[in-house]
């Protein structure tokens, strides 16, 4: 039905723009040309018919002449500006003589002096036009723009949501009150007010309130959190009423407003004092959730990613009295999402979702979805008619990994160190039995890291004991030390281990009360709601207590690192052949580092013929990219050997 409406409503709109264009047009050329065509003739004609006394009248306009013959035939002739004898040869003949000022038409003036008042008034019936909601409504400033769900459009269900069995639960419950109120009034129960779904980016909160929209038998408006604010003060509470008012026509309803953290902040942290336009939007939406006036059969359900900048009174029960927290999937959510997003795509024999599934912690819907995206992309551009398991490992890989960047020239020498970097992480990670197993060592670049080791662990983990932080510190020292070891040399490759074996170390100390000192907290985060992330951490502590904290943050990374060193050092000849076998095949499996570790050779890699040597270009090292972080996955580490910063000149190198 709505579609209709709005074709006939472009259509009128077409119409009424052609209908002005035309009348525009035709007062240009009445204007241009008022009166009955003349009849061009030369001046020696003319002068032969005022002396056959043919002409009746005529009106002379600067150097035109224009007249009527006796027999009432209009024409108009040029007269040179050298000939002064035409008034008196006219008078002779008796001709009637008429003198006008040589302007222009004076319609032009009319119409020049008329023609911005013509434009404002056209401006304001298209501004007038585009401005109302409707037939006879005012200005849409203050309307809500919340979009009513409709049915014809494609509808998601409960069937196309995996992995979030708990929240499918309670918002079916929600779903049955609406249905028949009734069977839960009768006990006493009331219907909830509001619904939270809480939970990381990707998990899946925006889908589930599009599958509750498809579930529900009734009306659903959606709406996002920015749509209330804009920069006139005071259409942000508007909207929120006019939100409500919608809904009280339509109860029972379903309002959806997705990402409300743009609007429901806490109060007193802008930078606008207490007349913010977004605290007085929030406000409204206090009072019309929960205030003097009630709004009985409406449910408001909202989505954020960020409950711990919502304002307290937003929270309380009577306005949101559900909080769902819609979490990460598991294994066997994970596998359940992988058999949604791949009912439309044709799987070769050999894929095993269980597989996929078990290999990728961490993953939240959004990055699985992604994963058979990109599966099925290499597929077709490889014109293959099914998607193999291959596709999927290679596409799991670019998503954890990013791109490999095969192009990338590297000297002999930083690959070089770059395996042994490499090896090292691999070697320190499968000797220690509490860091997570190695899933992948490679060394071609990808995204801005020069070479990765990747870690999957087994099962899902939820919390880390002292053992694994320790263990996943010994991991990041040791490509630092392999490089040192058996290169001789120490390279900026290592910042980003540093960085985290850091953070990680500070973190025992300072947060989790791993070490000497206690069980005590230190520090106390000072956050800027209103820019809704950590600035800076309050020193509650003493000079003293400062400086015990450094001691012990740097005991821990130096029984860390000299843990790893002691491995490396009784594993030499492992090691050795690790980043032989990285230099010759570039990618290792975890089946192949189990080869190495039980002192098996792998088979050497056959080497393609080289068309063209070209030593110059791969000795001379080219200029790389500025360091970046590892974007590993939750649950997922990924240990790389940055690209290294090139130095300013005159200035040497530092490890950031």
């Amino acid at each position: 039905m709505d579609r209709p409406r709005k074709q006939n409503k472009t259509y009128k709109n077409i119409l009424f723009w052609i209908a002005a264009g035309i009348l525009i047009i035709l007062l240009f050329s009445v204007f241009q040309n008022p009166g009955a065509v003349s009849e061009e003739v030369i001046f020696s004609q003319f002068l032969e018919d005022v002396e056959d006394n043919q002409i009746g009248e005529v009106t002379i306009e600067g150097n035109q002449v224009k007249g009527t013959y006796a027999t009432g035939t209009a024409f108009k002739t040029v007269v040179p500006e050298q000939y002064k004898d035409l008034v008196q040869l006219l008078r002779e003949h008796n001709v009637q003589i008429d003198v006008k000022d040589s302007q222009k038409n004076p319609w032009y003036s009319y119409l020049f002096t008329a023609f911005p008042i013509l434009l404002l008034i056209l401006f304001w019936v298209f501004f007038m036009r585009q401005m109302q909601a409707g037939g006879n409504k005012a200005l849409s400033f203050g309307k809500s723009r919340a979009k009513l769900f409709s049915g014809l459009q494609k509808k998601v269900t409960f069937k196309d949501v995996a992995g979030v069995v708990e929240a499918k639960e309670e918002l079916s419950e929600i779903i049955g009150f609406l249905r028949d109120p009734k069977k839960f009034q009768k006990l006493g129960g009331r219907i909830p007010k509001g619904v939270l779904l809480v939970g990381a980016p990707g998990t899946g909160k925006t889908l589930l309130a599009r599958a509750v929209a498809g579930e529900a038998n009734v009306s659903f408006f959606s709406i996002s959190g920015s749509d209330f604010v804009e920069m006139f003060v005071g259409v942000g509470a508007s909207r929120v009423r006019d939100l409500f008012e919608q809904g009280k026509k339509q109860a029972p309803c379903l309002i959806f407003i997705d990402e409300i953290d743009a609007v429901g902040r806490h109060r007193g942290a802008g930078l606008g004092g207490g007349h913010d336009e977004r605290e007085q939007t929030l406000n409204q939406l206090l009072v019309e959730m929960d205030g003097f006036d009630s709004n009985e059969g409406i449910i408001l359900i909202a989505a954020t990613n960020r409950p711990d900048i919502l304002d307290t009174a937003l929270l309380r029960p009577g306005r949101f009295d559900r909080r769902i927290v819609v979490n990460m999937p598991d294994v066997k959510g994970r596998e359940e999402i992988l058999r949604v997003h791949v009912k439309q795509i044709p799987l070769n024999k050999d894929v095993e979702l269980k597989i996929l599934a078990r290999s990728t912690p961490g993953f939240s819907g959004a990055d699985l979805a992604n994963m058979v995206n990109e599966a099925a992309l290499l597929a077709a551009r490889e014109d293959q008619e099914e998607v193999n398991m291959r596709d999927f490992e290679t596409a799991k890989d670019k998503v954890l990994m990013g791109v490999e960047r095969k192009s990338m020239i590297i000297s002999e020498e930083e690959k070089k160190s770059t395996a042994y970097h490499e090896a090292g992480h691999a070697l320190v990670a499968a000797l220690i039995p509490e860091a997570d197993p190695i899933h992948k060592v490679s060394i071609i670049p990808r995204g801005m890291a020069l070479g990765l080791t990747q870690q999957l662990p087994l099962d899902d983990r939820y919390t880390y004991s002292k053992t694994f932080l320790e263990a996943q510190l010994s991991v990041y020292m040791a490509g630092r030390i392999a490089e040192k070891t058996f290169l001789g040399k120490t390279t900026t490759g290592a910042a980003n281990d540093f960085e985290k074996a850091t953070d990680v170390a500070h973190k025992m100390v300072c947060v989790y009360g791993m070490s000497d000192l206690g069980p005590v907290s230190f520090g106390e985060r000072d956050e800027m709601v209103f820019l809704g992330r950590e600035l800076t951490t309050q020193k509650n502590y003493s000079e003293r207590t400062a400086e015990q904290i450094d001691e012990e943050v740097m005991k821990i990374l130096n029984r860390n690192y000299e843990r790893a060193q002691s491995l490396i050092d009784s594993h030499r000849k492992i090691l050795i052949k690790m980043a032989d076998a990285l230099l010759d095949k570039e990618v290792l499996t975890s089946d192949e580092i189990k080869s190495l570790l039980n002192g098996e050779d792998l088979p050497k890699k056959a080497k393609k013929p080289a068309k063209a040597p070209k030593t110059k270009a791969a000795k001379k090292p080219r200029a790389k990219a500025a360091p970046e972080k590892s974007a590993a996955k939750p649950n997922v580490q990924t240990l790389d050997k940055e690209t290294p910063e090139i130095p300013e000149k005159g200035s040497t190198p530092e490890t950031k």
